[in-house]
């Protein structure tokens, strides 16, 4: 899949994404800790953040706090949520969800949730769009199953299907559960291109192991040696950089940060 150039009148728009799986704010350390995670989540400096595993009243693992509310209100973005779990709840109690949530200084124009075909624990997909200075962007952000490789494909089939032609910049961000190169994702590459493979620049966390050098590694996050935390762009967007970042404890997985160039006049 080739990349077409803006013209010359029209430079790339910049806009830096970020993906992270946070296990619902429990670190290495076992311990729920929001601050900590916001804190990871403020040093990226990300104009657009697309996270996974966040609770909502979901119950003592998390304190039994609204998290997506709280990390928007501490990094000061606005906020669309994507419930994958849900629950109903009293008229003395909240509603108990769990799924993604995408954080954004930029105008969010359109917020939409798919559920996505599962046998066991329910996933959806969280569709936005973001609004950029001459352009828009498409982020899709999802947490794909851990049970099969049918059930990871038919998933995929899903995704690609939200990402329909006149949406020529978008991305499709968060954690697949298998590397890029699988089977089952193989949809996906026939409609996006792996950002990590795409960036310019590229750096990671394990970059100091000379054996795992440039590998992208995001998972675990005490020893990374999976890639599981992906980003996937369309024709429209092109990838200046992406790094693996220290996700100082905040979860079992590590940050993944791409330095995105926005097709402009979209």
């Amino acid at each position: 899949m080739t990349k077409p150039a803006p013209g010359p009148d029209q430079p790339p728009i910049p806009v830096r994404l970020a993906t992270f799986n946070t296990h619902h704010g429990v670190g290495g350390d076992r311990k729920h800790d929001l601050a900590r995670l916001a804190k990871v989540l403020h040093a990226v400096d990300a104009d657009v953040i697309c996270l996974q595993e966040v609770d909502r009243h979901f119950g003592d693992r998390s304190e039994d706090v609204d998290q997506a509310v709280l990390l928007s209100r501490a990094l000061d973005m606005q906020l669309a949520w994507g419930p994958a779990i849900e629950q109903p709840g009293t008229a003395e109690r909240p509603d108990r969800q769990y799924g993604n949530a995408l954080l954004s200084r930029l105008p969010i124009l359109v917020s939409d949730v798919h559920p996505l075909p599962s046998a066991g624990e329910p996933r959806s997909a969280l569709r936005t769009m973001v609004e950029l200075d001459g352009g828009a962007l498409w982020v899709t952000t999802t947490h794909l199953s851990t049970r099969s490789t049918e059930e990871r494909a038919a998933q995929a089939a899903a995704l690609a299907a939200l990402h329909t032609a006149p949406m020529e910049t978008g991305v499709l961000v968060g954690d697949f559960n298998v590397p890029p190169s699988a089977p089952e994702l193989g949809v996906l590459r026939e409609r996006f291109v792996d950002a990590w493979e795409l960036a310019r620049d590229r750096d990671d966390r394990a970059g100091w192991r000379f054996w795992q050098h440039d590998a992208g590694f995001t998972y675990p996050a005490n020893h990374p040696h999976r890639r599981l935390d992906q980003v996937w762009v369309s024709d429209g967007v092109g990838v200046a950089a992406a790094r693996v970042l220290d996700g100082e404890g905040a979860s079992d997985h590590l940050p993944l940060v791409v330095d995105l160039e926005v097709r402009s006049g979209v």
